[in-house]
């Protein structure tokens, strides 16, 4: 993985767990992410529209575009439910882990990018120390003692991870047909579309986020797609096995912000898991 694609990811890595600690603060986080994103797009239509220039969008690209939107939908939805139900330090390593572990499955299967052994003990490391992370059990919730069925947090946690395993293979298809800022931006505007009629029926809601939390809104605006465009330019130089791992050093951040911030607990367990993470990144950073 080349250095100019490491330092792309890790600035993205610091902003992603900065807007979703901001999203978790919320009081109805899915409503405060439709905010965010949908600002952001106001910001980034007028680049994407000069980026894209005469040649406008190609054809190719639509396919992508309207695959993306809708991952990206249930994406957030599901991001929203699980921080509505769940440990931001256990939700948030479970949805990331799990798109690490989909996504060079999926990236083999499509784009034949097959992991070296340093990148694929990397990867292992990334989803290994996640487990770690997970050890406390009155943190888990995976089961509930009466019914045995998965826990609101983590059930959503594990839809999110799939989303984002899928997002990120049809993203890494996409910019290569399409310029990353009209495609962000392109995607952005139609995930607001889609999601608005969930957000309308929570006018209330709706109201209150802004009133009470526009400034995090604003400032989660200029980090969210910001921070996925950079993910997107690494997408054109590296393996999007290799860039979904190495981004998951805001796990190591999550777990601080779970622990120190939101007052989660078990610091000592989740940094021994946090450097688990760390090592593996480590190995996706010299793969090649």
């Amino acid at each position: 993985m080349s250095a100019e694609a490491l330092a792309l990811v890790f600035a993205a890595a610091v902003i992603h767990a900065a807007w979703n600690a901001l999203a978790k603060r919320g009081r109805d986080q899915f409503v405060f992410l439709w905010c965010a994103v949908s600002g952001a797009t106001v910001v980034l239509l007028p680049l994407a529209l000069w980026t894209a220039g005469a040649n406008g969008i190609p054809r190719a690209a639509t396919p992508f575009l309207a695959g993306t939107i809708v991952v990206h939908a249930l994406y957030f939805y599901a991001l929203g439910r699980s921080y509505g139900a769940g440990d931001f330090s256990l939700v948030y390593p479970i949805a990331r882990g799990l798109g690490v572990a989909l996504v060079p499955v999926l990236a083999l299967a499509l784009f034949r990018e097959a992991l070296s052994p340093l990148g694929t003990l990397g990867v292992a490391l990334v989803v290994g120390g996640i487990v770690v992370l997970q050890l406390r059990p009155d943190l888990w919730r995976a089961r509930d003692a009466r019914s045995g069925r998965l826990g609101p947090g983590t059930a959503w946690a594990l839809v999110t991870g799939v989303s984002i395993a899928l997002y990120s293979v049809i993203d890494k298809g996409g910019v290569r047909v399409l310029h990353p800022v009209p495609y962000i931006a392109l995607m952005g505007a139609g995930l607001s579309l889609l999601l608005l009629p969930a957000v309308l029926r929570r006018r209330a809601a709706l109201r209150h986020e802004w009133t009470t939390n526009w400034r995090a809104i604003l400032l989660a605006s200029t980090l969210n797609l910001t921070g996925y465009l950079l993910v997107l330019f690494a997408f054109r130089m590296s393996k999007v096995g290799y860039v979904v791992a190495a981004r998951e050093t805001s796990i190591v951040l999550s777990v601080l912000i779970g622990s120190w911030w939101f007052r989660e607990g078990r610091l000592r367990v989740r940094l021994i898991g946090a450097a688990i993470v760390l090592t593996g990144v480590a190995c996706v950073a010299f793969a090649r």
